[in-house]
């Protein structure tokens, strides 16, 4: 069975559920018909960086709907029936490429961060909530503009990627400088989605480091 979406008004009222290919299906036919879409739901997004603050972006599978074969931020996902934003993010960076993590408050990320093993751990934060998100995509060479109440995460790892499903056909690392460098040069390979992702370039610095005290005599 396909994952179970509630979607939503764009006044936000909740109109009802359905299974998420049908959902996108009627969301592109209505896109297709009219030029937009009347209809939203909820999802999750997530930047995650190295230690040295790397971007890890995944290429999408090309066996994926929507943007086949394009470099992405490091995870998207919807939020199921049921489900909070924080369990999402965990659930997807666990189901596509095997990272388990964690989600902390925004007050307490330095320091955990700073404290943390990112070998072992990756540490997440709330970084954005935008209401009405509208990612531009291309779906067997059809454009078409998906509307969401999108959470966005930002956060650190610096352990091992495994891909547990086939959403993903390829992770690369990338300094900002080369991101910026490369989507100039080969806009077409990267998603619209990456394109707002700089927007956040002051929060892609190296992780903070654990410093300790010097305790007083």
């Amino acid at each position: 069975m396909d994952e179970l979406l509630e979607y939503y008004s764009v006044q936000g009222e909740l109109l009802g559920c359905m299974e998420k290919k049908r959902l996108h299906q009627k969301m592109r036919s209505e896109f297709a018909k009219n030029g937009e879409v009347s209809v939203r739901h909820k999802d999750v997004r997530l930047i995650l960086m190295t230690s040295n603050g790397r971007l890890i972006l995944q290429r999408r599978s090309k066996w994926k709907g929507d943007n086949a074969g394009l470099w992405d931020k490091t995870i998207g996902g919807h939020v199921r029936k049921g489900d909070t934003a924080d369990i999402t993010i965990l659930k997807e960076c666990a189901e596509e490429l095997g990272i388990p993590t964690t989600v902390v408050e925004e007050k307490h990320f330095k320091d955990t961060v700073a404290t943390t093993n990112l070998n072992i751990l990756g540490v997440l934060t709330k970084l954005v909530y935008l209401d009405n998100f509208h990612s531009k995509r291309t779906h067997k060479n059809e454009k078409w503009v998906e509307k969401s109440m999108s959470q966005f995460y930002i956060g650190y790892y610096d352990g091992p990627i495994r891909f547990v499903d086939n959403e993903s056909c390829g992770i690369q690392t990338f300094t900002l400088d080369e991101l910026e460098d490369d989507m100039k040069k080969y806009p077409r390979l990267f998603t619209n989605d990456m394109k707002y992702i700089l927007k956040f370039k002051g929060k892609i610095i190296p992780a903070p480091r654990n410093i300790p005290k010097v305790l007083n005599d």
